[in-house]
């Protein structure tokens, strides 16, 4: 996993907990996220720049592996990298983990694609922007 970062963190409270006392799978999907707008800020891709340019990325697909609970109070963060840049899409894993004792609880891969925002179709990604994404993918993902 070399050259992820940390791109979300945080602690689980009881309003995002069950009835079994463990995190809920819509919160492991707001905290993935989440990191993924952080991811895209560190890459360079914030929504201005994005914006500017009528252009932004849209999720097509979430893998989410489940490893280990997350229970009321634990603390928790994700680390993310690029693990593929297409065409038109990128591919995101993310790792969430307990702060307290590293113990990797949930992955998730996110493919998203970069996305018109006036005429709701997908775009390519600009060569320049594919070379530069291309080299920061993480070893490892």
């Amino acid at each position: 996993m070399t050259g992820a970062i940390e791109t979300y963190r945080g602690m689980v409270y009881p309003w995002q907990c069950d009835h079994q006392g463990h995190m809920t799978t819509q919160h492991y999907v707001g905290m993935f996220d989440q990191a993924g707008w952080h991811l895209l800020n560190a890459l360079d891709l914030n929504p201005e720049v994005l914006a500017a340019d009528g252009r932004g990325f849209v999720d097509v697909k979430h893998t989410i592996e489940y490893l280990a609970e997350q229970r009321v109070g634990s603390l928790v963060f994700v680390e993310s990298g690029l693990r593929r840049v297409g065409a038109s899409s990128i591919t995101v894993m993310n790792w969430l983990r307990n702060a307290r004792d590293g113990v990797l609880s949930a992955t998730c891969e996110l493919v998203t694609v970069h996305f018109d925002l006036d005429a709701r179709v997908k775009l390519p990604i600009p060569e320049d922007v594919r070379a530069r994404l291309a080299a920061r993918i993480v070893e490892g993902a």
